[in-house]
């Protein structure tokens, strides 16, 4: 131990005591005081995590914390703040019929439209904390209302809703390019620096995904097509590039490279735009188990039942990490 530190663990700016999931206490002091020149606001959280997807969850039911964008990047900073590929936001109902508003921010310090782990995690959050005690909740997110279920197995499924197709909601630019019949759609052909030209399907689960498929997730260039394929000019905000390989008909890999997060260990979203995708271009059945680096997932998708507005469903883990308070810096 060192003097003035309780566990010898030395950060500027940075103020944690954390309590960890279910056992004894564990006592994290990231740093002992705040930047001298720096005004700090005490800040709550709960680090959760789903299948290696990782976030800091804030509860802001009883009034908004109002952070900036670079607040949420400290937060997130894996050096300087706690640490995490988002930041979850619990705030009240907008409007009746919902249960809670679901606001998510990369760790970039952007909001954006949806987090399916972090939707997982969310239900898990609100359950734990006693702020419902209804196993199925529906909230509000950037991209409409979503419903989420503790299942009886500590799993939890989420109503990811249908996807979307249409270019423009997407959105994606198809202007002056020849679309590509596989199975029952189409992959678009898109020109990555290198000179290479790749076909991906495009999707939206509420945010936007473009879907690779490769023969070994463990070698494809998720380093370098990754961020190309994030800032392609066919995605006017961006993309999440998904890196997919087909196992089998009821089984996959993934690899995602996440919009302002970059590669994370899983990707609920992207999970679900790579097995709708590949549904609909005749590689899969209608439930599929998808390997990611964190964990597995497993996507259910009946349209051959309900059509192309049939809801997506995901069912994984969601598990509480650390609770703590953090000093958070006055960043602009």
């Amino acid at each position: 131990m060192v003097m003035g530190c309780k566990w010898g663990r030395s950060l500027r700016g940075t103020t944690v005591d954390a309590i960890s999931n279910g056992a004894s206490p564990l006592n994290l002091c990231v740093s002992c005081d705040p930047l001298p020149d720096n005004a700090a606001m005490q800040v709550s959280f709960t680090k959760m995590q789903g299948a290696g997807n990782d976030f800091v969850v804030l509860d802001e039911t009883r009034g908004l914390l109002g952070l900036s964008a670079a607040q949420y990047r400290f937060l997130a900073d894996r050096h300087f703040g706690v640490g995490a590929d988002q930041i979850l936001s619990v705030r009240p109902a907008p409007h009746p019929g919902v249960d809670f508003e679901y606001v998510i921010h990369n760790a970039d310090g952007g909001q954006v439209e949806n987090c399916g782990n972090g939707a997982r995690c969310f239900v898990r959050y609100v359950h734990e904390r006693g702020l419902t005690d209804q196993t199925t909740v529906r909230v509000q997110v950037s991209g409409g209302e979503m419903a989420l279920h503790l299942d009886t197995d500590g799993r939890v499924t989420v109503d990811m809703g249908p996807p979307v197709f249409d270019l423009s909601r997407i959105p994606f630019d198809d202007q002056g390019l020849a679309p590509q019949s596989v199975g029952h759609w189409v992959c678009w052909p898109l020109a990555l620096p290198d000179g290479a030209v790749v076909p991906v399907a495009a999707v939206s689960m509420g945010n936007p995904h473009a879907v690779l498929r490769v023969d070994d997730v463990d070698t494809a260039p998720v380093a370098t097509w990754g961020p190309w394929l994030e800032s392609h000019v066919r995605f006017p905000r961006r993309v999440n590039a998904g890196f997919l390989q087909v196992v089998d008909r009821r089984h996959a890999r993934l690899r995602v490279y996440e919009r302002g997060s970059g590669e994370t260990l899983a990707c609920g979203t992207g999970t679900c735009a790579a097995v709708v995708a590949g549904i609909r271009l005749g590689w899969f059945d209608e439930r599929v188990d998808v390997d990611l680096r964190g964990g597995r997932l497993t996507i259910e998708w009946p349209w051959s039942r309900d059509g192309l507005n049939a809801s997506v469903r995901m069912t994984g883990p969601a598990q509480t990490v650390f609770e703590g308070i953090i000093n958070v810096p006055d960043l602009p």
